[in-house]
């Protein structure tokens, strides 16, 4: 396959040497003299592990070369990859002036070239962004998406010091793209790469690089405050983490790692306050373990938001417990927001065929008492009755019987905490509290008739 890479710094070098590597005919361009020269004289732009015998062996193989003509190197190729840099401000922001101008660039060169092109955003860039560079293209080369040519995001995953390894040696490869043509070339392209091809939505694969590399910084900050705590109580912290890294049921893997509503239960809030209470007498500063419980307290609030957003006084809670299949109602989160909405007027209907009123003791029975005294006057284990009387149907939890509520009553709102449903065709109004919309019919989005209006206190 033909490749053009625009961009000889780190990751288009690399990028370049590996493709080669592959069997594919690279063209690197860049503004740099001297980096298109090293290219020619089969020397690398950076220094990096492996990287000098991968580009010397391409070079003598002949498939890979440099130019500072950038329509040579999209009429040579089939894709071209944008790999350029996109330095951020101080304020955060990006600056993607290289992006557009190589994509002018691009556009300029595709203005008298016949066949079907890809371009390939490989740098680090914010969701939009690939959408922006299209319409650059476009009017630049009067050329139309889809048909003359397309742009796939496909984002790095790269460490300085294995760069090489892991491009070799990724965990998936990711691209995102509308387009079947572009999936086909570059699952050829990616062949002979080990690990999962992944083909998704543009702006998902345009956000992941951010969401990874915030992760891994939120991994190394927690485990510095365990550290920190653990130092004070003269504790091993090495060890502390090595056990905790061992349990690849919870602690390291998918579990939690899903969007939705916030925790409760008896454990996690209770054990979380403790540390972070020992932190505290232990004169220990731990501002991101601190900031777990405000940000849960957040997503109730972000609940109670999107229900009083619905317009309807009459609200129908679909689950009290805070898990499905169980009575467990000590933190449940639902009973907090479910005590803001009485506070403020709404008529509460609540169905949980799991708590019987009479059978609750102990803490269940304290925390209930002290949060919603007179549950007994509104809650049923009657999912119909519940239903029927209520606008706003929130789902808490992910009990089977929920799964038909959008069938059997189309018009209702439903507020989603769970994701119950990953994809729905009904006339009500669906939203979801950490996602888009997933309803694919147009009705919803009919004015909803406001029987209550929303009360700040």
């Amino acid at each position: 396959m033909n490749i053009s890479i625009f961009g000889l710094g780190y990751v288009g070098c690399v990028g370049a040497a590996c493709c080669a590597k592959l069997g594919h005919h690279v063209i690197g361009n860049d503004i740099s003299e001297n980096k298109v020269n090293l290219i020619n004289q089969g020397k690398p732009t950076i220094i990096e592990a492996e990287i000098e015998n991968l580009v010397r062996d391409a070079h003598d193989r002949g498939l890979l070369e440099a130019t500072m003509d950038y329509r040579y190197a999209v009429h040579k190729s089939e894709i071209s990859f944008i790999v350029v840099g996109t330095p951020s401000s101080k304020e955060g922001h990006l600056n993607l002036n290289y992006i557009y101008g190589v994509a002018r660039q691009i556009g300029e060169a595709l203005a008298d070239k016949d066949e079907f092109h890809i371009i390939a955003i490989r740098s680090t860039v914010l969701p939009g962004t690939n959408a922006k560079v299209g319409e650059i293209i476009a009017d630049v080369s009067g050329k139309v998406r889809g048909k003359d040519f397309t742009v796939v995001s496909n984002p790095e995953f790269l460490r300085e010091g294995t760069a090489v390894h892991d491009y070799m040696n990724p965990p998936l490869t990711l691209i995102g793209t509308d387009s079947e043509y572009a999936e086909r070339k570059f699952r050829e392209l990616y062949k002979d790469i080990p690990g999962e091809f992944v083909s998704t939505d543009i702006e998902v694969a345009e956000i992941m690089k951010y969401v990874n590399n915030t992760y891994h910084g939120l991994k190394i900050v927690f485990a510095n405050e365990v550290g920190n705590i653990c130092k004070a109580l003269g504790i091993d912290s090495h060890k502390v983490m090595e056990i905790f890294c061992k349990d690849k049921q919870l602690n390291i893997s998918p579990y939690y790692f899903k969007p939705g509503f916030a925790y409760g239960g008896s454990c996690l809030p209770k054990d979380s306050k403790a540390l972070r209470t020992l932190a505290h007498d232990l004169y220990v500063d731990v501002p991101v373990i601190n900031a777990i419980n405000p940000s849960n307290e957040r997503q109730k609030k972000n609940a109670v938001d999107i229900i009083e957003s619905k317009g309807q006084c009459r609200i129908g809670i679909l689950g009290l417990s805070f898990k499905s299949g169980t009575d467990d109602l000590r933190c449940s989160p639902i009973v907090d927001v479910a005590e803001v909405l009485l506070g403020k007027g709404y008529e509460i209907h609540i169905y949980d065929k799991n708590v019987r009123i009479s059978q609750l003791t102990g803490t269940n029975a304290d925390f209930i008492a002290a949060k919603l005294p007179h549950l007994h006057e509104i809650i049923s284990d009657d999912l119909d009755t519940v239903c029927a009387e209520s606008d706003v149907l929130v789902i808490t939890n992910k009990e089977k019987e929920f799964a038909e509520v959008p069938q059997k009553y189309p018009h209702k709102c439903i507020v989603d905490l769970v994701r119950q449903f990953t994809e729905l065709d009904y006339d009500g109004n669906y939203e979801g509290i950490s996602w888009g919309n997933i309803n694919a019919n147009p009705a919803q989005d009919d004015k909803i008739e406001r029987t209550m209006v929303k009360t700040e206190f």
